[in-house]
């Protein structure tokens, strides 16, 4: 992790992530509380919350809008509560949001506990509505808005950007990945690289879909981000 000076509002600096480091945490993280597969199948996300930060998701009625919130202590994650709403349809789709969110929530538990270690330290959020004191809300709108934002540096809610970050390798391994779309790819050039052909990335979607249990654009967004048109699997 870096750090940069903030450019405005009264705080001094907001930390940067690369993608692999994300990819490396979130491993990691699996694989010490013995959730990570070895094979393919789904990952077990609020089990993980339970295993890593000794939290047991609430799901509680929130604001329209509102799709879930953490709150942090000195001692890093303290509550994790999803929106009750996402459960209403109780059906495999719905089923799928909730987990996209609790690994979206996982992701500020991994990524931005830090931030709230020391009780007097101000929060490098700076002033925002939907940051209050040690409780970040994750509001749809920002979330989807930071989910569509592929620039490398951080601008307007980066921490929701950042905690989108790591629903992809939470959600969806990049080893386990690469088992299930090997068949599907094709070797480019002399050195073994592997792309997706583009008339096999719908199919490829499928695949993830079924075998991780994903809504289709968690799938779509990690293969766009795994296996960039044209590009062989990072």
């Amino acid at each position: 992790m870096r750090t940069y000076r903030a450019i405005r509002g009264p705080f001094r600096e907001q930390p940067y992530y690369e993608i692999e480091e994300i990819e490396r945490v979130c491993s990691a993280e699996l694989r010490k509380v013995g959730l990570l597969p070895s094979q393919p199948e789904p990952i077990r996300i609020e089990r993980f919350i339970e295993k890593r930060f000794n939290i047991h998701p609430l799901y509680e009625e929130l604001p329209p809008g509102a799709l879930g919130f953490t709150i942090f202590d000195q001692n890093g994650a303290k509550e994790i509560v999803v929106s009750r709403a996402l459960l209403e349809t109780n059906d495999r789709v719905a089923e799928r949001r909730v987990n996209t969110t609790l690994a979206h929530e996982a992701g500020h538990a991994l990524l931005h506990a830090h931030l709230f270690m020391f009780e007097h330290q101000p929060s490098l959020f700076g002033h925002d509505p939907d940051v209050l004191g040690p409780k970040i809300l994750c509001r749809e709108e920002a979330v989807q808005s930071a989910w569509a934002y592929r620039q490398t540096r951080y601008n307007g809610k980066w921490w929701e950007h950042q905690a989108n970050l790591t629903i992809g390798p939470l959600l969806l391994p990049r080893s386990l990945v690469g088992i299930v779309l090997n068949p599907l790819l094709i070797q480019r050039g002399d050195i073994g690289s592997k792309v997706l052909a583009p008339e096999r990335r719908e199919e490829a979607r499928r695949m993830l879909v079924e075998v991780f249990e994903v809504n289709p654009i968690v799938a779509k967004i990690r293969i766009d981000g795994l296996l960039p048109t044209g590009q062989a699997m990072l």
